[in-house]
C-alpha cells in the first residue's frame, strides 16, 4: 500500500467522524447546549488523526505527480489541521448556540478539505 492509499483511507475514517461528530453537534445545537467533553475527546481524535495525516501527506509531497502543485497541496494539509481548533476556540469566546455551530462549520469544511486535497493531487489534464 503507498501512501496515496494511506491517506485516502485515513480520509475516508477521518470524514465519517466528522460526519458522526457533526450530527452530536447538531445534537447540541437543537438542544440549546455547549458541546460536551465526549464530543470535545471525539474532536481530539479528528485531530490527531489530521496531524497523521499532515506527516503522511508532507511525505508524499517529494513524489509530486506531474501537475500537482506541492505548495498547494501542503496548504491544503495545514488547512485542514486548524480548522477544528479554530472552531472550537471560537465557540469557547462565544458560548453561545451560535458558537456552538461554528463548531459544525468546522465539521463539514474538514472532508471538503479532503475532496479539494484530492484535487489538488490529481490534476484532471
Amino acid at each position: 500500500m503507498g501512501h496515496d492509499a494511506g491517506v485516502t483511507r485515513l480520509q475516508i475514517v477521518l470524514a465519517v467522524a466528522c460526519g458522526v461528530s457533526a450530527l452530536l453537534v447538531a445534537v447540541q445545537i437543537l438542544r440549546n447546549r455547549l458541546v460536551g467533553k465526549g464530543i470535545l475527546v471525539l474532536l481530539g481524535l479528528i485531530e490527531l488523526g489530521l496531524v497523521v495525516q499532515l506527516v503522511l501527506g508532507i511525505g508524499m509531497a517529494f513524489d509530486a505527480p506531474a501537475g500537482g502543485s506541492v505548495a498547494t497541496w501542503v496548504g491544503y494539509l495545514v488547512g485542514s489541521l486548524v480548522v477544528l481548533p479554530l472552531a472550537v476556540g471560537w465557540s469557547w469566546a462565544e458560548r453561545t448556540r451560535g458558537g456552538t455551530a461554528v463548531i459544525l462549520a468546522g465539521l463539514v469544511v474538514v472532508p471538503y478539505l479532503f475532496v479539494r486535497l484530492h484535487q489538488v493531487w490529481h490534476p484532471v489534464a
